[in-house]
């Protein structure tokens, strides 16, 4: 029989979450090494940045060599980060990579310079969930205990928000959280969720702290990152959930990563169902060119229009004039004017009545 053992973590990483796993666990060790399962490692390395993970509470705490870090196994395709993935097999000694700050554990393939290496870990162990009282051997813990259903049709009829962008760090965030506090300000109930992307919960964390009645993502229905496959049976349950639950009058749904990245956004932007549902599309680009593009991708591609344009173009007088002239669009910036990025997506939501 193999052992098992107890032990105290130093960190949970919130891609942990719907594992619901407590500080101290029990470890065994044999790894089912398939995504979504939940890992402890220790970790090896010190790192000078991207030294932090986000723990179940929504903070960035950092991470230091000795470290007892639970996490998920994962992968990770991220044009500015790492990309990773499952390695075929796992047992204890093993080591895996630290692929993102929400905690995603896996095989480091290609790293991005301004990075550097990732944080190495140990492999420890499985952790063990023991969902009946008395249960005395345990089952290795996934994210999907107590996941929130996927599903095959779109229900209900509340307008949706989306907000999409040419890649990571192109001012998605941003824009969605201010678009959630004018919202809310006028007096609307805003659910918001994150569609697309890689385990971490802060970009919703930040619409919810906007007043937001509720904020969830991807995460919440069991997957660690969003792929093509899964991604819109994932995306209707999310927003079928908000809808039942939460009674919003509005969804604000951010796209996560880029338009023409793997986590699946084009394959939202391809279904009629939920553009159907559309309100407004935010397009967020860093310059001129991203802006074009995307202006172009998305007609020729979906036959969709954005709303406006917002992200690092709009940032100055040059990129807005851009916007306007070249492509007939509003131009809104979320940091110098968040009120009139707001105003602006009210009133085409208000339009819609």
């Amino acid at each position: 029989m193999h052992a098992t053992r107890r032990l105290r973590l130093d960190r949970i990483a919130s891609a942990t979450a719907n594992a619901k796993i407590k500080r101290d666990v029990i470890l065994g060790p044999d790894i089912t090494s398939r995504a979504g399962y939940v890992i402890a490692v220790k970790i090896l390395n010190d790192k000078p940045v991207y030294n932090t993970i986000e723990e179940i509470s929504g903070r960035l705490v950092p991470v230091r060599a000795g470290d007892v870090l639970a996490g998920v196994l994962g992968s990770r395709r991220a044009l500015k980060g790492y990309e990773g993935r499952v390695p075929p097999r796992l047992v204890p000694g093993e080591r895996v990579h630290v692929l993102n700050l929400g905690g995603v554990l896996g095989e480091c393939t290609s790293i991005h310079p301004d990075l550097g290496a990732p944080f190495e870990g140990e492999v420890l162990g499985a952790v063990l969930d023991f969902p009946a009282i008395e249960d005395r051997i345990g089952r290795p813990a996934h994210i999907g205990r107590g996941a929130i259903a996927t599903s095959d049709t779109l229900e209900g009829d509340v307008p949706i928000v989306f907000v999409a962008g040419t890649s990571m760090n192109a001012g998605k965030t941003v824009a969605a959280t201010q678009i959630v506090r004018g919202l809310t300000r006028a007096g609307m109930a805003v659910g918001a969720v994150k569609l697309t992307g890689v385990a971490l919960r802060r970009d919703a964390l930040s619409m919810l702290d906007a007043g937001a009645v509720a904020g969830l993502t991807f995460t919440d229905t069991g997957s660690v990152c969003t792929d093509e496959e899964h991604v819109l049976p994932a995306a209707r349950g999310l927003l079928n959930h908000l809808a039942r639950v939460y009674s919003p009058d509005i969804i604000v749904a951010e796209l996560g990563d880029g338009i023409l990245g793997d986590y699946g956004v084009k394959t939202l932007l391809g279904n009629a169902e939920l553009m159907d549902r559309s309100a407004a599309l935010i397009v967020c680009a860093p310059d001129q060119v991203g802006a074009w593009g995307a202006c172009r991708l998305l007609e020729q591609n979906y036959g969709l229009k954005p709303t406006l344009i917002a992200g690092p173009t709009t940032d100055t007088q040059v990129g807005c004039r851009f916007v306007r002239d070249e492509l007939a669009l509003p131009a809104c910036n979320a940091r110098r004017d968040p009120e009139g990025l707001a105003s602006q997506v009210l009133e085409v939501v208000r339009g819609l009545d």
